[in-house]
């Protein structure tokens, strides 16, 4: 059982959601990701989303954006990227992590190199933005045979037939992106994101993830008490980007963490 579905197995024992943060690698600095990620599973994480910069992060809001821009700067690399992930699991075996980015960093670096070494480095599982189902072949089979998860992006507009295109070939879990545009711009109508996952949990056996738009610990307590993980990304980013330290992102995290645990109690 990979590291994803053992996690996700063990909370719907525990009847419980995941928190999964999403930070950037090298934001604002490679010792700040690597201090944040040797807290992150301490202060109540699940699996932790880990982006890797890009220019051109069309997905993703100011924020995010940001964040790539000042990692970027920084002199983060993919290489880099995969060095963090190598020294988290030194001391941390159990904690999944997955990588959340664009395809041309990894096309770059060449696919069938990359996944072999993201692999071996401990990554769990890739989120490729840019990469729609029809067109992931190219990064989906080799990362399946490196036992690394495809996580697919389901969205408000993603109609029935549709969807069994993007749940051909998925793993790991479903990321629903509650709104429409891109991330930390938004916030979401509790009921109409409820709808929407059970009709995901009603067509696939994957666990589901909600994304874009819960900034607070009361938000992420929302959508957990019926999604199987709460992701909390431009919130996190914007406590980085405030010149907060490590300590206080950490304890703004143990927050969400202790919200979406306690949902459903």
């Amino acid at each position: 059982m990979s590291r994803i579905a053992a996690r996700f197995d063990e909370l719907k024992k525990q009847n419980r959601a995941a928190f999964i943060p999403f930070i950037t690698a090298g934001d604002p600095n490679g010792e700040t990701t690597a201090a944040l990620l040797e807290k992150l599973a301490a202060a109540g994480a699940d699996l932790i989303e880990l982006g890797v910069p890009f220019s051109d992060p069309m997905a993703d809001g100011p924020a995010i954006q940001a964040a790539s821009q000042r990692a970027l700067a920084g002199g983060m690399t993919l290489v880099k990227v995969l060095e963090l992930v190598r020294a988290f699991r030194k001391a941390d075996r159990k904690t999944p992590i997955v990588l959340m980015g664009y395809y041309n960093p990894i096309h770059k670096y060449g696919t069938a190199r990359f996944v072999k070494d993201a692999a071996e480095a401990g990554v769990d599982g890739l989120i490729t933005v840019d990469l729609p189902p029809e067109e992931d072949d190219v990064l989906r089979i080799p990362a399946v045979s490196h036992g690394l998860d495809i996580v697919r992006l389901a969205t408000p507009t993603t109609n029935d037939e549709r969807l069994k295109t993007i749940l051909n070939g998925a793993g790991g879990f479903l990321y629903y992106v509650s709104i429409t545009g891109v991330t930390g711009t938004k916030s979401f109508a509790e009921d109409d994101v409820h709808a929407a996952v059970a009709r995901l949990q009603g067509a696939t056996g994957l666990p589901c993830a909600v994304g874009f738009g819960i900034k607070t610990p009361e938000r992420a307590a929302a959508v957990a008490k019926f999604a199987d993980a709460a992701v909390v990304g431009s919130a996190i980013v914007e406590h980085i980007a405030s010149g907060a330290g490590v300590d206080q992102v950490i304890a703004y995290c143990k927050d969400l963490a202790e919200a979406v645990h306690g949902a459903r109690n």
